[in-house]
């Protein structure tokens, strides 16, 4: 006896019921699966702050300020002429991660210093204007860091990190 349901070129309802099925579960796969693969995009306010502009005017001499970027803090520091030649008068030999202070900081002006404000011993965030160098101290673990951000003392292996910026004008710069 042959299917009521069938058409001249062979195919049935059947056929058309397991596209339609298979169509549905597709699209529901897709629909379920993007949420998971959305997620895995930065986040918006990461993404927002992906460079900062960052205004120098109000930062006086000796001062330095904390900005967030990238979800980290950002120490901008104006160093004093004492500072500069603190940092510039010591031995590379005396240091743990051995760089010139001229490596650090843009020479045209070399009074702003720019620092990722993250400890590089176990990520912490350390205190300005302290230690035994009077630059940044690490309470956490004990790490010292210069007038330039080198690490001088404590467990920390590294100097804390100079991102990327250039100076728009005498007044601001553009991190990262």
């Amino acid at each position: 006896m042959a299917d009521p349901g069938a058409r001249a070129d062979g195919e049935t309802r059947r056929d058309f019921l397991f596209l339609a099925t298979g169509a549905v579960a597709g699209v529901g796969g897709l629909a379920a699966a993007w949420p998971l693969i959305d997620q895995m995009n930065p986040a918006r306010d990461v993404l927002a702050l992906a460079s900062v502009e960052v205004d120098l005017s109000p930062i006086a001499e000796g001062q330095s300020i904390t900005v967030t970027w990238r979800g980290k803090p950002l120490f901008v520091r104006r160093r004093t002429p004492a500072e500069i030649a603190a940092a510039r008068d010591v031995a590379l030999a005396e240091l743990k991660d051995p760089q010139a202070d001229s490596e650090r900081v843009d020479e045209r002006r070399p009074e702003w210093l720019v620092l990722v404000g993250v400890c590089t011993h176990l990520g912490c965030v350390p205190l300005g204007s302290a230690g035994d160098y009077g630059g940044w101290f690490c309470p956490c673990h004990g790490s010292h860091y210069d007038t330039s951000g080198r690490i001088r003392k404590g467990p920390a292996p590294e100097n804390l990190p100079v991102p990327e910026f250039v100076f728009l004008d005498d007044s601001r710069i553009v991190v990262g």
